[in-house]
């Protein structure tokens, strides 16, 4: 008889962030996660132009430093300022009623490296991917800027 072993496959980070917005963001919502991050949008079975994400980038757009950092709220990344603008300026308009649940952190910015594309998102310098915690810690924050920017969006 020939023996079975069933191994189990780790999940990366983003992966299990994946799996916890899909259970706790409201509504139809897509995700995809890559080895680098994970895409959350409505509407559309592509990625729309619009979306949420949670993403490591180089700490040199952030800081200037060595190292890595975590990027994690909303972009809109058409290819012209004008558009990238116009989606930006709808979200702000309504920001006394946001601004108070994602706090200072959440900064309205060029996006990092791209001169064109508009963010509101925050940096956490150096998160620590090994702690078990950063999967829950990652996936609530990107819930709460779905939550909260989705009807400002509109």
């Amino acid at each position: 008889m020939v023996g079975r072993t069933l191994y189990e496959m780790e999940l990366g980070v983003f992966d299990e962030v994946a799996e916890l917005v899909l259970a706790m963001a409201p509504g139809d919502v897509h995700v995809r996660a890559h080895r680098r991050g994970v895409k959350v949008w409505f509407d559309s079975d592509d990625i729309p132009k619009e979306h949420y994400e949670a993403q490591l980038l180089s700490r040199r757009y952030i800081d200037g430093a060595d190292g890595m950092a975590l990027e994690i709220g909303f972009h809109s990344e058409y290819k012209t300022e004008a558009e990238n603008d116009a989606v930006i300026q709808r979200v702000v308009s309504s920001e006394d009623e946001w601004r108070s649940d994602l706090g200072d952190q959440a900064t309205v910015a060029v996006f990092f490296g791209a001169d064109n594309w508009r963010r509101v998102s925050e940096t956490w310098i150096e998160p620590d991917l090994d702690d078990p915690e950063i999967t829950f810690e990652v996936a609530s924050r990107l819930v709460d800027y779905v939550t909260v920017l989705e009807p400002a969006r509109k």
